[in-house]
């Protein structure tokens, strides 16, 4: 989809993920669950580490399969964790960082201390052969201490990009987004944003369907785009009649229709003014990148339940052309959708 810069608030804010694909095979292929290895490490926050093992380690009953083979581990046998608020026993040692498919970085809020050489030696090494490296909020020092981030797009919590941008000017630091995938790395901002991307990868290895029940069971948000500003001006609206809740759950219902924001303004019986105002304020986003991702996310769907035909799912979502899901599917999913029926399809009968 063309992006006319004199509308640039109208312009599809996606994942930032980028299209190449990840070096090494997605779970989707692989024949025993994708490994995800935590490093968890003196002063490290709970709270991203209660999220990645949230979302990649706990098992669903109502998934068929295990999604992944998650793991901790630690340099040392007893790890005091940040303030002091509990120490963490009985996990790996570090070796265990050389057998994951993803490793997840520490992070912790002493951003200037550097971390230890051990550590950024593990993170060395898995990017050398090809493992998937995720830094949520201050885990973006930790990769860019060991030198996986120069030349790369990354992300980090807000207070600490200037500190970030001084560090290290080799990394193209994206600042006031959720998170960025730049393919075999991804960042995180922090907080919940540890979740979004934790979805995100879900979504992207297993497809939307298994993302959506997997958001279920945390009552979370199935899909906040990596672009959206990491603090919006007002999360709660002031009035209970300036609730987008309505008129999005109609526009949901409708998707397959040619709805403009004009008309998205007319159900919500405000100005498109006021209706961007809203969507800016509620949701971080404009309303046209609001669709243009519930209808990406339809037809992904619709795809995952089985729909074959490009020109069929490109309608019954909104999309329009087969092209315009095409160009689509490429940028946010970095796959055609024959690949992604490959992938996230029903099996061939």
């Amino acid at each position: 989809m063309p992006q006319d810069s004199s509308h640039h608030d109208d312009s599809y804010q996606g994942s930032h993920h980028d299209a190449r694909p990840s070096r090494q095979p997605g779970p989707a292929q692989a024949s025993a669950p994708h490994r995800v290895v935590v490093i968890v490490d003196e002063n490290s926050n709970p709270f991203e580490l209660g999220c990645t093992t949230e979302v990649f380690g706990l098992h669903r009953p109502e998934i068929d399969r295990a999604l992944y083979d998650f793991r901790l581990c630690s340099p040392e046998p007893s790890t005091l964790m940040r303030d002091g608020f509990f120490t963490l026993t009985g996990v790996a040692g570090l070796e265990a960082a050389d057998a994951a498919d993803t490793l997840i970085v520490p992070n912790r809020p002493d951003v200037d201390v550097p971390r230890r050489p051990a550590v950024l030696d593990a993170v060395r090494r898995a990017h050398a052969r090809g493992a998937r490296l995720v830094g949520l909020c201050s885990g973006a020092f930790t990769l860019a201490e060991a030198g996986v981030l120069d030349g790369r797009r990354a992300t980090a919590h807000w207070q600490w990009a200037d500190s970030f941008r001084a560090r290290f000017p080799a990394v193209r630091l994206e600042e006031n987004v959720l998170f960025v995938d730049d393919g075999d790395v991804l960042t995180a901002a922090g907080s919940a944003a540890a979740l979004d991307l934790g979805l995100h990868i879900v979504r992207r290895d297993h497809g939307a369907g298994v993302a959506n029940a997997v958001s279920r069971r945390l009552v979370f948000a199935a899909h906040r785009d990596g672009g959206q500003q990491q603090f919006i001006e007002r999360p709660v609206p002031d009035l209970p009649d300036e609730s987008l809740a309505p008129v999005l759950a109609w526009a949901q219902e409708h998707l397959e229709m040619p709805l403009t924001v004009s008309d998205l303004a007319a159900r919500a019986a405000v100005s498109p003014a006021t209706l961007h105002r809203r969507f800016r304020a509620q949701l971080g986003t404009t309303p046209l990148a609001w669709l243009t991702r519930e209808r990406l996310a339809l037809a992904c769907r619709l795809i995952e339940r089985g729909a074959t035909q490009v020109e069929t799912v490109a309608r019954r979502s909104g999309l329009g052309t087969a092209a315009n899901l095409r160009a689509l599917m490429r940028r946010e999913r970095g796959l055609t959708p024959s690949a992604y029926r490959q992938r996230f399809g029903p099996p061939a009968k």
